[in-house]
C-alpha cells in the first residue's frame, strides 16, 4: 500500500473513533479521497478507450486482475449503495442522475458476480466519460452526507429492515460472490463503513488501477522509439510509470495532456511535415512551438537534446542520457542542460567524447 495513503488511512481509523478528533478524521478523509480521485482523473483523462477493458493481469489473484473500467464502476457502485440506500436512505446517484443509461451499463449491481472474460466484456460496453462523471458525483454526494454527520451518529447500526431494503433494491447480485456484501455492510456501524467502503476500499482499488496502467504502459512502450518528437528521452522521464510515450496511444506526457487529443504541437507539426522528430527540422533553433515555447521550463533542455540528436544520432543521444542519469535524476539533468543552448550542447558532447 502507498506509504502516504496508508499513513493517512491509519490516522483516519484512529481519529474517527474519538469524539475529540472526529472532525479531524473527516477532514483527513476528504483530503485522502481527493488525492485518490486525482489518480482516477489522470487515468481517465490520459488513456485511450481500449485501456479500460484490457486485463494485463487476468489470471492473477488480487484486485489488479480486473480492468480499469470495472474498478471505477465497482468502487463507486458500492459507495453509492452504502451512502444512499443504507446511510441516507434516499435515492442513489445512479438513479437520480440517470447514469445507467448514460454509462451504458447492462447491470446496476456492484459487479462482484462477474468473473474472468465477463469483466472485460462488461467493461467494453461502458462509456468511460459518463462513468467518470458518475464517480465524481457519487464522491461529492458522499462527502456531503458525511459532512452532515456528527460523532454521536458513528455508532448507528443497521437492522434486518435495512438488509431487506438492500436486497430488494437489486443492487447486490444473489451470486455467492456478491450476496455476502449485504451482511458485511450491515454488520458494521457508520464508523465501520467510513473505515472501509469510503477509504480503505478506495486505496486498494486505486492501487490496483495503478498496477494495471503501469503494465499497459510497459506493453505499449515495448519496441516503441524511446526518443520523443521534441528530443526528450522517455527512458528516464519522471512520467515513466504513467506514459507509454508520445509515439503510442498511451501518451500522457505532461505537455500533451494540455490538449484534448493528447497530441502536442511538436508531435502534430512533425506528423504534418512527415519527419521523425523536431531534430530533422531546419527551423529547430528558432522554433517556439509546443514544448519549445519560451515560457516553458523545459524548452531549452529539450531543444539542446534535439540539436544533439541531429548532430550525432539517436543512439549516441541515448548513450549520453544513460551516462548523465547515472549521476543525476531527470529534473537535475534537464536543469543542467537547460541553462544555455550552447553550454547544454557542449555538456552532452563532452559526455559523448
Amino acid at each position: 500500500m502507498n506509504k502516504e495513503w496508508s499513513e493517512k488511512n491509519k490516522r483516519i481509523q484512529d481519529y474517527v473513533g474519538k469524539e475529540s478528533t472526529y472532525k479531524d478524521a473527516i477532514d483527513l478523509l476528504f483530503e485522502l479521497r481527493k488525492e485518490l480521485f486525482e489518480q482516477i482523473s489522470q487515468i481517465v483523462n490520459g488513456y485511450p478507450a481500449e485501456a479500460f477493458y484490457q486485463m494485463p493481469y487476468a489470471n492473477a489473484n488480487g484486485y489488479h486482475s480486473k480492468t480499469l473500467a470495472y474498478s471505477i464502476w465497482h468502487i463507486f457502485r458500492i459507495e453509492d449503495i452504502v451512502a444512499h440506500t443504507l446511510i441516507a436512505k434516499d435515492e442513489q446517484v445512479l438513479v437520480t442522475g440517470g447514469y445507467q443509461k448514460k454509462i451504458g451499463s447492462p447491470i446496476i449491481t456492484t459487479g462482484n458476480e462477474l468473473q474472468g472474460q465477463e469483466i472485460a466484456e462488461f467493461s467494453k460496453q461502458l462509456n468511460i466519460k459518463a462513468l467518470y462523471e458518475y464517480a465524481k458525483e457519487v464522491m461529492l454526494s458522499t462527502d456531503s452526507i458525511l459532512s452532515k454527520l456528527d460523532y454521536s451518529q458513528m455508532k448507528i447500526k443497521f437492522s434486518d429492515t435495512d438488509k431487506n431494503r438492500l436486497a430488494e433494491s437489486g443492487c447486490v447480485s444473489q451470486d455467492e460472490n456478491a450476496r455476502w456484501l449485504i451482511d458485511y455492510w450491515c454488520s458494521k456501524d457508520i464508523r465501520g463503513l467510513i473505515k472501509m467502503p469510503f477509504s480503505r476500499h478506495w486505496i486498494m482499488h486505486v492501487e490496483a488501477m495503478r498496477r494495471i496502467k503501469n503494465k499497459l504502459c510497459q506493453i505499449a512502450r515495448k519496441g516503441a522509439d524511446p526518443v520523443a518528437y521534441c528530443g526528450l528521452s522517455c527512458n528516464h522521464c519522471f512520467l515513466g510509470e504513467w506514459c507509454g510515450s508520445c509515439r503510442t496511444e498511451y501518451n500522457t506526457c505532461s505537455f500533451a495532456t494540455l490538449y484534448e487529443d493528447r497530441i502536442c504541437h511538436n508531435a502534430a507539426c512533425c506528423n504534418e511535415k512527415n519527419i521523425d522528430g523536431c531534430y530533422e527540422c531546419p527551423e529547430l533553433e528558432e522554433c517556439t512551438k509546443g514544448f519549445y515555447a519560451p515560457g516553458n521550463d523545459g524548452a531549452v533542455s529539450a531543444k539542446v537534446q534535439a540539436m544533439f540528436i541531429r548532430k550525432y544520432g539517436k543512439n549516441a543521444f541515448l548513450e549520453v542520457h544513460d551516462r548523465l542519469h547515472q549521476r543525476f535524476d531527470f529534473a537535475r539533468t534537464q536543469e543542467i542542460l537547460g541553462q544555455d543552448i550552447h553550454e547544454g550542447l557542449r555538456i552532452m558532447e563532452n559526455e559523448y567524447k
